[in-house]
C-alpha cells in the first residue's frame, strides 16, 4: 500500500522563501534561511511537486496553483483561532502590508520573546517563522498575508487575496 502524502504547515513557509528567492537558490540555502532542516526542505519538496504546486524541476513555484491552494485551502488545512495575549511579532492584519490598510483595535502576534508589541496569539505555520522573517521582509509580508486569510475576517481576507496576486502573479 502506498504512503498518503500530505502537505504540512511549513510546506508553505518553504514554497513561500521559493517565491522570493525567485528560483535562484540552492535547497540548503532555503533551509538555513527559514529554520527548518536539510532534509525536512527535501521531503517538503516531494510534497509539494505530488500537490502540484511545486514544478518536477523542484525549483519554479507554481505560483497561480500555490494562490489557490492559499486562497481556498489554507483555512481550512491550517486553521487557526487566536489565542491569549502575549508578546511578539505581529502577523495578519496587524503587520505590514495590510497594516497600511486596515485600522483595528486589535493586534495578533507570533509568540516571539523580543516581540516588539502585544497581541492575540497566532501560531505560525513553523515554529522557526518568527526569526526567518526578521531576516527576510518579504518573507514576512507573506506569511503575514497568509496569516489574514487563516484568521481575518472577510474584509481581511479580501484584502490579503488581493496583496497575495500582486505578489504572487506578477
Amino acid at each position: 500500500m502506498k504512503k498518503q502524502i500530505g502537505m504540512r504547515p511549513h510546506d508553505v513557509v518553504v514554497l513561500l522563501k521559493m517565491v522570493v528567492l525567485d528560483n535562484d537558490f540552492y535547497l540548503k540555502d532555503v533551509a538555513d534561511s527559514i529554520g527548518v532542516s536539510r532534509s525536512e526542505v527535501s521531503e517538503s519538496v516531494v510534497r509539494s511537486v505530488a500537490a502540484g504546486l511545486l514544478s518536477a524541476d523542484k525549483k519554479t513555484v507554481r505560483r497561480n496553483n500555490l494562490l489557490e491552494f492559499l486562497v481556498h485551502g489554507i483555512k481550512y488545512v491550517f486553521p487557526q483561532i487566536p489565542g491569549a495575549i502575549v508578546r511578539g511579532l505581529p502577523t495578519a492584519h496587524s503587520a505590514p502590508p495590510l497594516k497600511n490598510l486596515i485600522e483595528s483595535e486589535y493586534s495578533y502576534v507570533w509568540p516571539y520573546i523580543d516581540g516588539t508589541i502585544v497581541g492575540q496569539e497566532i501560531q505560525p505555520l513553523y515554529y522557526s517563522v518568527p526569526q526567518a522573517c526578521l531576516n527576510d521582509e518579504n518573507l514576512y509580508q507573506l506569511l503575514a498575508v497568509v496569516d489574514a486569510l487563516r484568521v481575518g475576517s472577510a474584509r481581511e481576507r479580501k484584502l490579503a487575496i488581493k496583496e497575495l496576486e500582486k505578489r504572487l502573479c506578477q
